[in-house]
């Protein structure tokens, strides 16, 4: 098993995981440095938080937090991917020139499509029972889930690929957590058939369960540690591309030993 990780980087004042640690532009180089050394082989950066309590951050916000940090750890050679669902912070990205795209509701801007067609970046389409703004606990059911996510992919990805976004530039995200809606089984379900969603499209999957609520049972963010590292692991076996995580440092530890033990290789940890 050897996935991409993505670590978290969370440029916010309010992110459900972390607060607002990292809101400001040293506090973040400091972390992103130590996310990359501790195991990423990239960054995923947010100034906007996405979960249900959160504040809405202008799209000038979210440029002015990600300036600098962009900047910074652009210079240190870092492949970079910017998480937003504003198509005025997209375009600041692409002119920034980062590896990658993460939008929560998988681009659903056409104006914006010239411009995705024309960028090197790679697209992380990223499906979300919202079709606008933040996650909210809707009440979906659970048999009903795969079956949207099938559905969205299939319109979704074949009209960025009309509009000229090249098939190979695109990762599909199914969705964790409150994205799914409320129930927990969504997204165990989910997880189960990473196989199948991989199989339905022949691209990429990205997969983000890191801290999640569906995995904490009540519990603070910071208490979901080991469970998070077990979904974790379950997706890398079940053939996830990508994943992003808050803690790669333990992903690429539990990685090895487990790679250790598949091939007979001698490993610390």
């Amino acid at each position: 098993m050897t996935p991409i990780l993505l670590g978290i980087l969370n440029v916010t004042a309010d992110s459900f995981s972390d607060g607002g640690k990292y809101l400001l532009t040293d506090a973040a180089l400091a972390h992103g440095r130590a996310l990359m050394a501790g195991g990423a082989h990239g960054l995923d950066i947010g100034a906007a938080a996405s979960n249900p309590k959160s504040e809405p951050v202008p799209p000038e916000v979210e440029i002015a937090r990600l300036a600098p940090v962009v900047a910074a750890l652009s210079r240190d050679g870092v492949p970079l991917s910017i998480d937003t669902f504003s198509p005025a912070v997209q375009r600041w990205a692409l002119g920034a020139g980062v590896a990658y795209l993460n939008d929560i509701h998988g681009f659903p801007d056409e104006s914006l499509y010239p411009s995705l067609a024309a960028s090197d970046a790679k697209l992380i389409v990223m499906h979300a029972v919202q079709t606008e703004g933040r996650a909210t606990a809707d009440d979906v059911p659970p048999d009903t889930v795969y079956g949207r996510i099938l559905e969205f992919f299939e319109d979704r990805l074949g009209a960025l690929i009309k509009a000229g976004v090249a098939r190979n530039r695109l990762i599909v995200d199914p969705g964790m957590g409150m994205f799914l809606g409320r129930h927990s089984e969504s997204s165990h379900e989910v997880l189960r058939r990473i196989g199948d969603l991989k199989q339905a499209f022949g691209l990429p999957v990205l997969i983000s369960v890191s801290r999640k609520s569906f995995l904490r049972g009540g519990r603070p963010a910071a208490e979901a540690g080991p469970a998070t590292l077990a979904a974790e692991l379950f997706a890398c076996q079940a053939g996830a591309d990508y994943i992003r995580t808050h803690d790669p440092a333990a992903l690429a530890s539990g990685l090895k030993t487990w790679n250790a033990i598949l091939t007979g290789s001698t490993t610390s940890t």
